[in-house]
């Protein structure tokens, strides 16, 4: 259940950027694109801190966690980087 809250809050994170997207002075670049470049980094650290604390507080080892990881980080991820590859193909 503690990840699927974690994957949700990925996708929280997701919709706030692209809510506030447009109003990010972004230099020219297509504010989606910069939010989803914005987006992977943050939530891989977010995702890392995750494992962190399944390691030191929930006792899993780091074989139990990586799984979870990718699982965490990649769904969110995926969804953004085909948010990217969409929004990055148009020509302005």
């Amino acid at each position: 259940m503690h990840t699927v809250k974690v994957i949700a809050v990925g996708f929280a994170l997701l919709g706030i950027l692209l809510l506030v997207a447009p109003r990010l002075n972004t230099g020219g670049r297509h504010p989606i694109v910069f939010a989803m470049k914005l987006f992977i980094p943050l939530w891989f650290i977010a995702s890392v801190v995750n494992l962190i604390i399944g390691i030191s507080r929930a006792g899993y080892s780091f074989l139990q966690e990586a799984p979870i990881l990718l699982l965490v980080f990649g769904l969110p991820a995926l969804a953004a980087a085909l948010i990217w590859w969409r929004f990055g193909r148009r020509v302005m």
